[in-house]
């Protein structure tokens, strides 16, 4: 009799433990979960955003005047979205203009080939104006292998960097990790042995004819020249390197008309709904607002933030009051200077502010698949407590490692991060192309992701 009087008690006592430690109230946040889920497949306005982020403004490159349209729109929906304050927070931003189509020909008197090749100029590519740079062309597949080859068989030549993504990767994320060195330091380092000019193979699995744009850096501690840099697409990569196996002397001709401009003053946009109870600690949420170019910047990142500026809508609509402050941040400057990122660290750090978790949603709106979570102050570990939370809405991986390219300044602050981790298989099939327009995007898993989202902030709220 006195033992199963002792089972509710000790019920009671494991239940309050597990809550105090961080472990969920099952059947609490389970309906808390399908709540906001419901929301964001009924009622979320991400699609709507993102439509007229992607295609009322497009492209916003940094510096750009779709950059400051986009500035403007996103402090408008974050306050439709319920945030008690915007703050715009000031950056100096790169402003580099790709000017007038690039050119790239490939010509062979023995091969009887004059044709043009599918390419686009990389972000902070110098000009070549309407004179261009005609010459041989020496294709490599490392470094190692510029290294060998040396001045000797280099100088006055055309670098064609002919790396392909390892399709034994099953994340794609890694075959990118692993070849975009070659856009990023290849100019600089086929100048260093007196190349002319350096082509890529386009940054991706896809064998289509789109070229793949991105940011490079000029190197000076390799080499002070700058010289002409772009991506060629994945066939005509093809086309150039089966044409050098059979002529070695063949030409191919660049032509580029980019300029950099002197910086310009931009903003980080970031929308606030202020803590009940712990105002001063901050859980965020985050995007780029800037994307490339040359198309509309809808998977990179429009999507991002459309997710992090619902999160406050959720709070409002269903009415949950966070106990700290919860802010969805649109950072400027990712894809060509990472300044916003630098810019909102600063800010953190002269305010005193404490953050106790930071999410990065940057690739793109696919199928949510789930968290890279980091492990420093236990973050891991309680997430990983939630897995069957959300093991009903197919998230079904909570991996340990988590971030960022806006968030490495706020890292090294010692701020816990987490990367959103979406399907990512066709991703680098539009990743900076022309192509990453809205009608890529699929309303439903776009949702999807974003309740996703949602619904781990709304629990790292309640048990940080």
């Amino acid at each position: 009799m006195k033992i199963f009087k002792l089972i509710p008690i000790l019920f009671c006592f494991v239940s309050f433990s597990q809550n105090t430690s961080g472990e969920p109230s099952r059947t609490k946040d389970s309906i808390a979960l399908k709540k906001i889920y419901d929301y964001y497949l009924t009622k979320s306005k991400c699609y709507s955003n993102l439509e007229y982020l992607a295609t009322k403004i497009g492209g916003r490159l940094s510096g750009s005047p779709q950059a400051a349209q986009a500035v403007i729109w996103a402090k408008k929906a974050m306050y439709e979205a319920g945030a008690d304050t915007v703050i715009l927070q000031p950056c100096m931003v790169p402003h580099w203009v790709r000017g007038k189509k690039e050119k790239c020909n490939l010509s062979s008197a023995k091969l009887k080939i004059n044709k043009p090749l599918n390419c686009v100029a990389l972000g902070n590519c110098v000009g070549t104006g309407t004179t261009g740079v005609n010459a041989q062309v020496i294709e490599v597949k490392s470094f190692e292998e510029l290294e060998d080859l040396g001045s000797v068989n280099i100088k006055g030549k055309i670098v064609f960097y002919n790396v392909f993504f390892d399709q034994t990767h099953v994340r794609t994320g890694s075959a990118y990790g692993e070849t975009v060195k070659y856009r990023g330091r290849g100019a600089s380092y086929a100048a260093k042995f007196g190349a002319v000019g350096s082509i890529v193979r386009s940054m991706t699995s896809v064998a289509d004819d789109e070229p793949h744009t991105g940011n490079m850096n000029y190197d000076t501690t390799l080499s002070k020249i700058k010289i002409p840099t772009l991506a060629i697409s994945y066939k005509a990569a093809d086309l150039l390197s089966e044409s050098l196996k059979k002529d070695n002397k063949l030409q191919v001709y660049i032509e580029t008309h980019c300029q950099t401009l002197p910086d310009e003053p931009s903003f980080n946009v970031v929308g606030q709904i202020t803590g009940s109870e712990k105002p001063n600690e901050f859980i965020i949420a985050g995007g780029h607002l800037d994307s490339w170019d040359n198309g509309q910047g809808a998977h990179d990142d429009g999507t991002g933030i459309v997710q992090s500026i619902e999160v406050l809508t959720v709070y409002k609509l269903l009415g949950i009051k966070p106990k700290h402050s919860i802010r969805a941040v649109a950072f400027m400057n990712e894809e060509n200077g990472l300044m916003g990122g630098e810019a909102y660290a600063k800010f953190a750090k002269e305010k005193n502010e404490k953050h106790i978790s930071a999410l990065e949603t940057d690739a793109g709106g696919y199928t949510p698949r789930g968290f890279g979570v980091d492990t420093s102050y236990g973050l891991y570990n309680l997430v990983a407590k939630w897995k069957t939370l959300f093991a009903p809405y197919y998230v079904e991986r909570i991996e340990k490692g988590g971030g960022g390219a806006d968030l490495i300044a706020l890292k090294k602050l010692g701020v816990p991060c987490i990367g959103f981790e979406p399907d990512t298989q066709r991703y680098f099939d539009i990743h900076h192309t022309a192509a990453d327009t809205f009608d890529k995007v699929n309303k439903r898993e776009l949702e999807l992701g974003s309740a996703a989202i949602g619904a781990l902030l709304y629990l790292l709220d309640k048990y940080q």
